[in-house]
């Protein structure tokens, strides 16, 4: 019998079996290489084997020496993520358990760390997923680079970070060239005593914290977002431009009526539409994408870049593009009245709304129209036999965009009898100005208009991932399962203690009738944010599961290949399949690239998110300094006996109204009621207000404000602390 090599022996199952046999005791690194007689490279294996298992979770280092399984020590092992408040949560990698660390008890791990963490035992009455834990060691630090702003106390210097999920400051012992409330970027270095503050050292300085055109550039260093492309790349991107002249085999798309919908601001145009009838009247939906498999060859410069960024990055003044502007806004961008190659998906329906055939093809096109969102609706809300006011629109764009709409509305009404979750959520736009100033932020709206191109989309990436997996083709999914169970726990105690009585959330159904009922409610948006926190985050995956939020059994990325690289990846896969070719990309290689995706696209959207908070905040703060006072809508979310916690309507943002705003006269906390009563007035979840900004705290990201009261209409004798029975509070 042949003897069995190192990696025959060492998987992870048989280290896992090999713990649990009865009597294992926690042995170190040189008692397991003796029970499994491993020698040289062997060795080395075994090292690399117990270092990734540990770092997954599957089993623990105990007292820095001996392995051993989490589960019967009660330790788990993830990454942190620390809230402003403080606390600390910890999910394991299967994200199916939620841990709550106190702010007390994180000893010297940071946001992003790799921790161990010892369960505490449940309290009697307590579910699981309230479950308390204690970091007791660090394993491996998560990003070293820290963007703040330099302070100093006198004697020392620090810097406080601009992410308020940072509970400490970062001692430094020299400015390199930086002055005292300039935004810098810090390497840590070292943090063993939780009882003094880590340290770190300045590598880069940035500028004035209160030079609002620099909040673009801290945010990008704060999320390591690349400036530039590689030589390299710029090379390849400037000769790809031949490639337009060798299109290859293509359909012949020129002839027909195709046509663009995006943001009036938008230059890369990487999907358009079309719409015909076929010879028994059925409706026939064109979505053609650009192809940019055609310019970017798997492997090459180009590509590899765009695998590292993963995705485009849509900050408010600026786009950090996957790909060079010659492709993502040039010969990729489908443009009007250009030629340019594409990847068509037709889709033909029947009366009901239901795909009974789908076909693709590798095309070439030249739009005929193009629109942006604004005319779109201006068109779809323009009665029949009136002129329609969009410069230059032709007339028989008209009807065709009515039909796509009429279309897409339907798939979206079949698509909600299927209890999809409608989750409208509130966008903002924000106008800079001169000096990175903000003139505006505007809500966006989701009209019809973007409704339609949207469901054009979802059905385009339903055809793809149906056709590839009916083949037995492994592609990247979009995949959004259903919220765990104790998910759900945490969202009906939340909703409660809003003053709602959400039923059993344990389906879609249900989940949907709630959000409906609650619409036109105050804490409408609250409930909503609490809903989408419930859900599993949609992710990318070679694993089969469907898309939960849009009810779809087969879905995948496929419409935005300019932007998203998990798109180019489909397209790739599905051009193997019209060319009876094999698929391109290996399981495990799927698997990686999903994983990277998934992590760089939640980069991306906290940098945005982030940049908007701040943009937000400035937008507040310029409001102040320019005496420009504006009184805003706002709803209750939360009341304190030292206060109300309210939220902008618009502009999303929460911020505290202080009792000593409130009222000059004493103010009663109702801790039955969850209600500030001060005088005849009551102040509850839910309650309508008008405020205004008074202060904003950019570095704890804490807005103040006052109450806008009407009026009086006469007049008031006495001030109020004077009335008698009156006591102010102070």
């Amino acid at each position: 019998m042949p003897k069995k090599t190192a990696s025959e022996i060492l998987t992870h199952e048989t280290i896992l079996e090999f713990f649990q046999r009865p009597g294992y005791a926690p042995m170190t690194l040189g008692e397991l290489e003796t029970a499994f007689a491993l020698r040289g490279g062997a060795r080395k294996a075994l090292i690399s084997l117990l270092h990734k298992m540990v770092m997954n979770g599957e089993i623990v280092l105990i007292r820095k020496t001996r392995y051993s399984l989490g589960a019967p020590a009660d330790l788990i092992t993830g990454r942190l993520e620390v809230k402003r408040s403080g606390d600390g949560y910890l999910t394991n990698l299967e994200g199916e358990l939620t841990v709550k660390i106190d702010r007390g008890h994180l000893s010297t791990a940071l946001p992003g760390d790799q921790v161990v963490v010892r369960l505490e035992p449940l309290r009697p009455g307590m579910a699981e997923w309230q479950r308390h834990g204690v970091v007791i060691r660090v394993l491996e630090r998560g990003t070293r680079v820290v963007v703040g702003t330099l302070k100093s106390t006198g004697r020392f210097l620090y810097v406080a970070p601009m992410d308020p999920s940072y509970q400490q400051d970062f001692y430094v012992s020299e400015v390199k060239g930086a002055q005292i409330n300039d935004r810098v970027v810090i390497q840590f270095t070292n943090w063993e005593n939780r009882h003094v503050n880590p340290e770190a050292e300045i590598i880069e300085v940035i500028g004035p914290a209160d030079n609002p055109s620099l909040d673009t550039l801290a945010i990008m260093r704060q999320y390591e977002l690349p400036e530039s492309f590689p030589v390299a790349v710029m090379h390849e991107a400037g000769v790809s431009a031949a490639r337009l002249d060798q299109p290859g085999k293509r359909e012949d798309l020129r002839g027909k009526f195709i046509f663009t919908v995006d943001p009036a601001t938008a230059k890369d145009f990487d999907d358009a539409l079309s719409l015909e009838r076929d010879a028994e009247g059925r409706r026939v939906l064109g979505v053609h994408i650009a192809d940019v498999c055609h310019f970017v060859t798997k492997g090459n410069a180009l590509d590899r870049e765009a695998v590292e960024r993963g995705n485009s990055v849509y900050l408010p003044d600026k786009v950090i593009p996957m790909l060079p502007e010659e492709l993502s806004n040039g010969l990729c961008s489908l443009k009007p009245d250009q030629d340019r190659l594409a990847f068509s998906a037709f889709m033909t329906f029947d009366d009901a709304g239901n795909v009974v055939q789908s076909r693709f093809s590798r095309t070439i096109i030249r739009s005929r129209l193009r629109l942006t969102y604004e005319q779109a609706l201006e068109v779809l809300q323009t009665p029949a036999g009136m002129a329609c006011k969009v410069p230059n629109f032709p007339l028989e764009a008209r009807s065709l965009v009515n039909e796509v709409c009429a279309l897409a509305m339907q798939l979206r009404g079949r698509r909600m009898t299927q209890w999809a979750l409608d989750i409208d959520m509130p966008e903002n736009q924000v106008v800079i100005g001169k000096g990175g100033m903000i003139e505006d932020i505007k809500p966006v709206v989701n009209d019809i208009s973007h409704q339609m191109i949207e469901e054009c989309m979802v059905a385009a990436n339903e055809a793809v991932d149906r056709v590839i997996s009916e083949r037995g083709m492994k592609l990247i999914h979009r995949l959004h399962e259903a919220p765990a169970e104790d998910k759900i726990e945490m969202l009906t105690a939340d909703l409660h203690d809003m003053g709602y009585q959400p039923g059993q959330l344990n389906n879609r159904r249900n989940l949907m009738e709630f959000l409906k009922r609650i619409k036109d409610t105050p804490l409408a948006n609250c409930a909503q944010v609490a809903v989408l926190r419930s859900m599993k985050r949609a992710v990318y995956s070679s694993k089969e599961g469907g898309h939960f939020g849009l009810a779809k059994k087969f879905y995948a990325h496929f419409t935005s290949p300019i932007r998203r690289y998990p798109d180019l990846v489909v397209h790739r896969i599905l051009a193997a399949i019209l060319e009876s070719r094999a698929n391109p990309y290996p399981g495990d290689e799927l698997e990686r690239l999903a994983l990277h995706c998934s992590e760089t696209e939640q980069t991306a959207q906290e940098a945005e998110r982030e940049l908007l908070e701040i943009k937000k905040y400035r937008f507040l703060a310029q409001q102040i300094e320019q005496h420009d006072v504006r009184v805003y809508d706002a709803v209750v979310v939360k009341v304190m006996n030292f206060g109300l916690f309210v939220e902008l309507d618009g502009l999303s943002v929460q911020g505290l109204i202080h009792v000593s705003a409130i009222s000059e006269s004493f103010v009663q906390f109702d801790p039955g009621m969850k209600a500030l009563r001060a005088g005849q007035d009551v102040y509850k979840l839910g309650t309508r207000v008008k405020v205004f900004a008074v202060k904003v705290d950019f570095e704890k990201r804490r807005i103040d404000f006052s109450l806008k009261r009407p009026e009086p209409t006469r007049p008031v004798k006495g001030r109020p602390e004077q009335r008698k029975g009156q006591r102010r509070r102070r």
